[in-house]
């Protein structure tokens, strides 16, 4: 293990305004019960994958991890729909699976793990297992949660966000992350973050994987022409100006209306959709996830 990435004794130089989404516009939160992170299922929060992926590869070890990875079988740019698949069931077995299945994913991704380390032609030295790492990406798919729930159901308010954090937990401990890793309180949550941020670093090699990957290089070219203009504009709503500005991009006054009023639209348009349906993908995966744990098949 190297020094420890984060030192959280102190008060961090960033703000969340620097490093969280500032979204002026938000739907009425109707709904005033506790809400923990099933609520946040829902098939509208495939929308800041993108950004997420970015989020997670900001931290050099993490964005030369998966970039300069050796497995091929997991690689997002040479099998793009299996990577969708093995990460949303990863989530999905996180957040809904029991400590069996949950124990069985682990086992799986660790065989994939074993192989996803530095070598001594890596200009940045990383190890998969690395526990700290793991908390820093688990943190990244916290934050994807949060936004995507509140941007679509409205602001929490402290009692229910703190619940909300609570349930999270899973998303680190079914990796190698440590039950007392986890920031204790939703504060102590937000200054962890915004210490993990002054980390931020995405060079060239990182920025160019990245680009390749918000432009859908990876898939057909006539589904790329009509897919990665939106998510392209839906992958900079999604950034802090922390990770936005290392990647080189602009957000605009005109483009931020544009994009709350999307989800504002979106919210509207959600509160017809039945439950089941907006949840249906998670429902598919841990069938899928059950069907090859009963039959001894593959999980990744």
């Amino acid at each position: 293990m190297p020094a420890q990435y984060v030192q959280t004794e102190t008060e961090p130089v960033l703000t969340t305004e620097q490093t969280r989404i500032q979204i002026t516009q938000r739907t009425p939160r109707w709904n005033k019960k506790q809400v923990d992170l099933t609520d946040a299922l829902d098939f509208w929060s495939a929308a800041a994958s993108a950004a997420n992926v970015i989020m997670q590869l900001s931290w050099p070890e993490v964005g030369y991890g998966v970039a300069e990875s050796r497995v091929e079988s997991g690689s997002l740019m040479h099998h793009p729909w299996k990577r969708l698949r093995t990460t949303a069931q990863y989530l999905a077995v996180a957040i809904l699976g029991t400590e069996e299945e949950r124990n069985a994913y682990r086992d799986a991704v660790n065989v994939a793990h074993r192989q996803v380390r530095s070598t001594a032609d890596s200009p940045v030295k990383y190890n998969a297992f690395n526990r700290e790492l793991q908390l820093w990406v688990a943190a990244c798919l916290f934050i994807f949660y949060e936004d995507t729930h509140q941007l679509i159901h409205g602001a929490m308010d402290e009692e229910q966000a703190e619940n909300f954090y609570q349930s999270a937990m899973t998303i680190g401990t079914t990796l190698q992350v440590l039950e007392d890793m986890w920031p204790a309180t939703r504060k102590d949550f937000d200054v962890y973050w915004n210490t993990s941020c002054e980390r931020i670093q995405i060079d060239d090699f990182v920025r160019d994987f990245l680009n390749e990957l918000v432009a859908l290089k990876m898939i057909n070219v006539v589904p790329r022409m009509i897919l990665a203009p939106l998510l392209r504009f839906l992958t900079i709503g999604f950034l802090a100006p922390v990770f936005r500005e290392p990647m080189g991009w602009e957000w605009t006054e005109t483009d931020r209306r544009r994009f709350e009023h999307l989800f504002l639209f979106v919210s509207f348009v959600n509160r017809f959709i039945p439950r089941f349906i907006r949840t249906y993908n998670y429902t598919v995966l841990m069938k899928d996830l059950r069907r090859r744990i009963r039959r001894q098949k593959s999980i990744l």
